[in-house]
C-alpha cells in the first residue's frame, strides 16, 4: 500500500482544525479521496501532539484468504472482559471517587465467572480497589489511556476458519470529538505484551465496538448516523463501507437503523444504546411511550424499522421493549443518556445498568424474559452517564480462547 498523509493543525483555545489528504492504492479498500474536516472542540488543553500522530494511523485491510469469517455474538462463551480503569488524568478527574465503585462492582461480579483484563495507570493503586475480586481471574496491566470506554477502543474478535483473530480498528474519539491518541494504541500494546492468544490485524477502518451488533450467524445490526459519519471513514461511500463490513466480519446482511437517538450521547447513536441482539431471533430495544418526551418521534420511527426487519429466514424478529428511563440531568441542566439497552452479557449472567429511577425494575424484568437462562444483575450506573456512557460502553468481551 502506498500512502501519504498530510495534516494541518492550528489551535485556538479549545478548538482544533484538522485536515488531511489520504492517498492510497490498496485494491478494494477504497478510491483516492481528499477530505477536509471542519472545526471540533476538544475537552483537554493543551492539545497533545500525539492526537494527530496516532489517531489516524489507517492500515490496509489485511485479512488472509479463508473459507469462513465470522463475528461471534456476545452471548457465546467468553474468556475475559476488558476494562480501562478511570484515573486522575481522564475525564473522570472530578468524579473519581464516585465512578470507581461502579467499576469495582462490575469487575467483582464478572471475576466470579471469568477473567477480567484491567488496563490501568498504576497497578498497585487499582489492585487496592479490587482486593475483593477473585484474584486468580484478574489481569492488571499498565498502559497509558485517555479515557475509559473500552467498548470503543478495545479489539473486536472475529473467527477465520475457526481461529480467533483480533481486529484493531482506528479509534478517533468518536469522529474527532475527543483526544484518543493513547486509547487508539491500547489494543496493539496488549498484543505486544503477549496478553492475547490470538493473532492481531489492523481493521482498516475507524470503527467502535459500540457501533455494531452481531447475531453470530451472518447479520449485523447498526445505525447509519454512526457508521456513515463523515468524520470516521470519509474515503468510503456508503456502498463501499457496507462491502468492507461484510468482508471484515463475514456477514451477508446488514440491518441499518436510520432513526433513534439519545439526548446527551457523544457517539452519533451507537447501536448498543438503542437496540441489542439477545439471541438470533430476539432484539431488545428502547421504547418511548411518552408523547411529550423529546425522544418520542425518533424512537417511534426506530421501533417501526425494527418491526419491519426480517430474520434471514424471512420471519419477523421477536422484539422486547425496554422502558425509556426517567429523564436524568447533569448539574448544568443538560439531559444525560440513560439507557437500559447498554447491558453486558457475560458467561451465565447479564449485567444491567440501573439509574435509581422507577423504570429500573421494569427493565430488569424485561431482560429476564430476553435471557431466561442468565442471572440478571443490576449495576448502579448513574455516575457513568455523567460522562455520557454506561455499562456496555466501559467493557469489551473476548471470546473463549483469546485470553
Amino acid at each position: 500500500m502506498d500512502r501519504k498523509i498530510q495534516r494541518v493543525i492550528s489551535q485556538n483555545s479549545l478548538k482544533v482544525r484538522l485536515s488531511w489528504r489520504i492517498e492510497k492504492e490498496c485494491g478494494d479498500f477504497g478510491k483516492m479521496r481528499t477530505q477536509e474536516f471542519t472545526t471540533f472542540k476538544y475537552k483537554h488543553l493543551p492539545l497533545q501532539k500525539e492526537v494527530a500522530k496516532s489517531a489516524y494511523n489507517f492500515g490496509c485491510l489485511d485479512l488472509k484468504p479463508c473459507q469462513m469469517t465470522r463475528l461471534p455474538a456476545e452471548w457465546e462463551p467468553q474468556s475475559a472482559i476488558q476494562f480501562t480503569f478511570p484515573h486522575a488524568q481522564s475525564d473522570w478527574a472530578d468524579l473519581l471517587d464516585e465512578v470507581v465503585p461502579c467499576f469495582v462492582e462490575a469487575i467483582e461480579h464478572i471475576s466470579k465467572r471469568q477473567k477480567v483484563l484491567v488496563v490501568c495507570d498504576e497497578h498497585q493503586r487499582v489492585a487496592t480497589y479490587l482486593k475483593n475480586a477473585v484474584q486468580e481471574n484478574l489481569i492488571l496491566t499498565e498502559i497509558p489511556s485517555n479515557d475509559t470506554w473500552a467498548r470503543d477502543h478495545g479489539g473486536i474478535t472475529i473467527e477465520e476458519d475457526g481461529e480467533k483473530v483480533i481486529l484493531d480498528f482506528v479509534f478517533n474519539g468518536w469522529g474527532l470529538k475527543f483526544p484518543a491518541n493513547f486509547d487508539n494504541l491500547i489494543t496493539s500494546r496488549l498484543h505486544e505484551l503477549g496478553l492475547f492468544k490470538a493473532a492481531k490485524k489492523h481493521g482498516g477502518l475507524a470503527l467502535e465496538g459500540g457501533g455494531i451488533e452481531s447475531d453470530g450467524q451472518g447479520t449485523l445490526l447498526t445505525t447509519a448516523e454512526c457508521l456513515l459519519s463523515p468524520n470516521r471513514n470519509p474515503h468510503l461511500s456508503p456502498e463501499e463501507l457496507e462491502a468492507q463490513l461484510k468482508k471484515l466480519f463475514g456477514v451477508n446482511r446488514i440491518l441499518w437503523l436510520h432513526h433513534g437517538y439519545l439526548a446527551g450521547d457523544d457517539t452519533d447513536s451507537h447501536i448498543d444504546t438503542l437496540a441489542r441482539f439477545c439471541d438470533p431471533q430476539t432484539i431488545a430495544y428502547v421504547q418511548c411511550l411518552d408523547e411529550n418526551d423529546e425522544h418520542y418521534d425518533a424512537l417511534k420511527k426506530m421501533e417501526a424499522e425494527l418491526q419491519a426487519f426480517r430474520q434471514a429466514n424471512g420471519e419477523p424478529y421477536r422484539l422486547i421493549p425496554l422502558p425509556m428511563a426517567e429523564a436524568c440531568f447533569a448539574a448544568d441542566g443538560h439531559r444525560l443518556p440513560a439507557t437500559y439497552a447498554n447491558f453486558l452479557i457475560i458467561n451465565g449472567a447479564v449485567l444491567v445498568p440501573v439509574y435509581g429511577v422507577k423504570q429500573d425494575q421494569e427493565a430488569l424484568d424485561q431482560l429476564a424474559i430476553a435471557f431466561p437462562h442468565h442471572e440478571i444483575i443490576p449495576i448502579n450506573c448513574r455516575v457513568l452517564i455523567e460522562q455520557h456512557g454506561s455499562l456496555h460502553c466501559i467493557t469489551m468481551q473476548y471470546p473463549e480462547g483469546v485470553i
